[in-house]
């Protein structure tokens, strides 16, 4: 066998992109109503290398979407940018020793719109989280991961200099960084059913920090479901949970401790499936 043939067969990739899409009108409704359109594009894609003991995935997501009425005119509802690459060295058949970096943040300006004028709260790199660690990968197939680290270091960035932002995303003010020291765990799963026609991929993020807060968990867990009605329509769902203990709740009445946030996409668009 020729070495090119050899370095194809140990790689592998899959993924889903594509741009979904809505659109409401009204014309002399008697009940009321805006007219509104929305719409948002995703890549989620998998680039994966296996030859003898060695094991390294990559995995890449990116999500962004826009939202219009009459009322509030373009607004974005999604934007999300993650990055992860685990490198293993195989042990046993399903466990594996690793080091995982992982790296997580969105691309454009975000705004509260709840007062008088919209405030700026998040952009590129503010907030943006850097994971890396390193410990256990329990893979039983080419499908599942469980990956445990005791020694995890996790950086949040601020890469702005008003304290505002740092105080919201849990950094000292008059820094941009804050670092943590704990212990990680990182679920992954990647499915393609029905003749590859469904895709499901989930991943679960969870951090504990050696301090004081030992025992909060942070949780990231992102799921997106992915059904090819055609072999270019589909129908998508995309979810994200979040909970971290140092960002906090703010509103009219001040700054308030840490809340589950939740976020969901249902939507029907254009795809092309790899």
């Amino acid at each position: 066998m020729s070495l090119s043939a050899q370095e194809e067969s140990a790689w592998s990739h899959s993924g889903l992109a594509g741009v979904n899409f809505s659109q409401t009108s009204f014309t002399n409704w008697s009940a009321g109503g805006e007219n509104s359109i929305a719409t948002n594009v995703y890549f989620n894609g998998s680039l994966n290398y296996k030859e003898g003991k060695n094991a390294w995935d990559n995995d890449l997501s990116a999500n962004y979407g826009l939202n219009y009425t009459d009322a509030t005119q373009w607004r974005k509802n999604i934007d999300n940018l993650n990055f992860s690459s685990k490198f293993g060295r195989q042990i046993t058949e399903k466990l594996y020793y690793a080091a995982l970096l992982d790296f997580k943040t969105q691309m454009g300006y975000g705004y509260d719109y709840s007062g008088q004028e919209r405030e700026l709260i998040s952009k590129f790199l503010t907030p943006g989280y850097l994971n890396i660690s390193v410990g256990l990968d329990y893979k039983p197939n080419d499908h599942i991961s469980a990956y445990y680290s005791p020694v995890a270091g996790k950086m949040t960035l601020v890469n702005d200099s008003d304290s505002a932002f740092a105080i919201r995303y849990g950094v000292d003010p008059g820094k941009k960084t804050r670092f943590e020291l704990g212990s990680s765990f990182k679920g992954t799963i990647n499915y393609s059913l029905l003749q590859d026609k469904l895709t499901i991929k989930s991943t679960l993020d969870l951090f504990s920090a050696y301090d004081e807060s030992f025992g909060n968990i942070d949780v990231n867990w992102d799921v997106l479901i992915g059904l090819n009605v055609t072999s270019l329509l589909t129908v998508t769902f995309q979810s994200t949970l979040k909970y971290d203990d140092d960002v906090k709740y703010i509103d009219d009445s001040g700054i308030h401790g840490a809340r589950v946030q939740f976020k969901e996409i249902l939507g029907v668009g254009l795809s092309y499936k790899f």
